[in-house]
């Protein structure tokens, strides 16, 4: 049986996997800031160091003996990470640039549990077809890029954006579910 979580994200994609997971004993307290990352750093190890800083900052206020889950996702184009587009214009460039691309995305995951602290990432490889102008200004009308890494949500609308996917799913959406399963294990852990 899994103790309380706390999870350190506003995200409602994170909130719905969870429940759709069967976790009913948890909380949402999320973190106040994202944690800053080198430029050069590599996507996955970035994607784990905001994860890290939000949990580290929920942590002290997270009840004796729960669990502190962050994530974070980040979009990798040629090594360059796309994060969330500040403005539209920046949600347009980031679609453009993935039209008709092989793109990775990446979501770290951190789990503290007292004085224990894990973090992994998993990175999946998505395929774009091309996209045309009309059809981008469309999307970036609906503000569904607005709040996502690389200015798109593989659950929502963009989904009909997307040719190939190559790993986890769930990745994609925020949450890398087999991940986090393994992850809950290693601490004495089964979500079933």
């Amino acid at each position: 049986m899994l103790p309380h979580i706390v999870l350190a994200s506003k995200s409602p994609r994170r909130r719905e996997l969870l429940t759709m997971l069967g976790v009913n004993d948890f909380e949402i307290i999320p973190a106040a800031s994202e944690a800053e990352f080198p430029a050069d750093i590599h996507p996955g190890d970035a994607a784990i160091a905001v994860a890290l800083g939000k949990a580290q900052e929920i942590a002290p206020r997270a009840p004796e003996g729960s669990i502190v889950l962050a994530a974070d996702t980040v979009v990798s184009l040629d090594g360059k990470i796309l994060e969330k587009p500040a403005d539209e214009d920046e949600a347009f460039a980031m679609l453009s640039a993935l039209s008709g691309r092989r793109h990775t995305v990446y979501s770290g995951v951190v789990l503290i549990l007292g004085d224990k602290t894990l973090c992994r990432y998993e990175a999946t490889d998505v395929l774009f077809r091309r996209l045309d102008e009309d059809e981008i200004r469309r999307y970036i009308a609906t503000k569904e890029p607005m709040d996502k890494a690389g200015a798109y949500g593989a659950q929502g609308i963009a989904s009909v954006f997307i040719e190939r996917i190559n790993g986890d799913f769930f990745n994609v959406v925020g949450l890398p579910l087999c991940t986090l399963g393994k992850m809950l294990s290693e601490l004495g852990f089964q979500i079933i």
